[in-house]
């Protein structure tokens, strides 16, 4: 069964950072685009960047570009969100989530797994 956790989530003061990792049970993530995506309490999940199985191109929502990473080491079979100089308005639960493909997408309903999220609270 295919399975997906993240982990790194937590408080973090104005401008500080935090890595997020999506750790895949079951397959082998290399075939796989990764997508993160966060939710915050009575907003709509919304796509936070991704990146894809072939060449490993990545995208990134505006609202991140410059202060957020995205990697992924096959070996460990797991991606990491590098979040720096994160904000309030980062506050939201974060998801990873997996779909077989070669170009990924910033789009919810492309992605077939889902982990369970992680808390990430942005506030001093």
């Amino acid at each position: 069964q295919l399975h997906l956790v993240e982990s790194g989530g937590g408080l973090v003061q104005p401008g500080g950072s935090l890595r997020l990792s999506c750790a895949a049970s079951g397959f082998t993530l290399d075939y796989y685009d990764i997508g993160w995506f966060r939710q915050a309490p009575g907003k709509e999940r919304e796509g936070v960047s991704c990146i894809s199985s072939s060449v490993g191109r990545t995208i990134f929502a505006d609202s991140v570009k410059g202060r957020f990473t995205i990697s992924r080491d096959n070996a460990k079979n797991t991606v990491y969100l590098q979040m720096n100089s994160l904000k309030p308005e980062d506050t939201a639960v974060y998801y990873c989530a997996a779909v077989s493909g070669y170009v990924c997408y910033l789009i919810p309903g492309a992605y077939d797994y889902w982990g369970q999220g992680t808390q990430v609270t942005v506030s001093s």
